[in-house]
């Protein structure tokens, strides 16, 4: 692999027109070879017309980010595929950064950058103490940009199309096969808006809940009911 490899960058969208225009046209000034394929997931604001002005490549696909992010990789024709959430902010150089780092270390099997969230709240602040410490144990989400070398996201059998943890999933299967790494520099900025509503310690003990079903067995299903109610009570509160 060389520092001029094709990057895929794969973007699943559900009603992003806000978000999507800063992230492409961020991506868009990047040099280096670039595809990006945004997966769309039945969106009603314009994002896929926003996207398709923007010369992107728009696919559809079942509603879900496990099987959007499935469907615009195996789409991808890129030697290196990441995968981004479309509320983030991606940093100048960012792309040259995973190029770099693959580029010069053939063992590394992929990675993410470390995480910023955009909020101003002392929960912001914790939270990056927190993702950068659980990523200290191999731990890291969707939200921080997972990259992967194509083939090794073969090897490894690809996103499952699970309705919850498909990133923590993937993450584990890299984790276990080989090396990764975490661009410490530029960071990724992410949004804090999920949060929104919700009290700092519902939101951690929301996250040892879920993990700790999920090791126990729960269906995938089953967990994103339980999520998706959870967070519908907290924001009633």
């Amino acid at each position: 692999m060389t520092d001029s490899a094709l990057l895929s960058v794969i973007i699943p969208v559900l009603n992003e027109a806000d978000t999507l225009p800063p992230l492409i046209d961020s991506l868009q000034a990047e040099a280096g070879p670039l595809e990006i394929i945004v997966v769309d997931g039945g969106s009603s604001d314009g994002s896929v017309q926003i996207a398709q002005c923007r010369g992107v490549r728009v696919v559809k696909s079942d509603r879900g980010r496990g099987h959007q992010l499935a469907a615009g990789a195996e789409l991808a024709g890129g030697e290196i595929l990441l995968f981004l959430h479309a509320d983030s902010v991606f940093p100048p150089q960012g792309l040259t950064a995973i190029r770099r780092h693959l580029s010069a270390r053939p063992e590394l099997l992929g990675g993410n950058f470390r995480l910023l969230f955009d909020g101003d709240r002392r929960f912001d602040r914790w939270l990056e103490g927190f993702y950068a410490w659980i990523r200290g144990k191999g731990l890291y989400y969707g939200d921080s940009g997972i990259f992967v070398r194509h083939d090794a996201y073969r090897r490894l059998g690809g996103i499952r199309t699970i309705p919850l943890m498909e990133d923590y999933d993937l993450v584990q299967r890299m984790e276990a096969a080989g090396a990764t790494v975490c661009i410490e520099s530029p960071p990724l900025l992410t949004s804090s808006r999920r949060f929104n509503g919700r009290h700092p310690v519902a939101i951690f003990l929301g996250w040892v809940r879920i993990h700790l079903l999920y090791r126990l067995g729960m269906s995938g299903f089953r967990l994103a009911e339980l999520y998706d109610s959870e967070r519908r009570r907290q924001r009633m509160v």
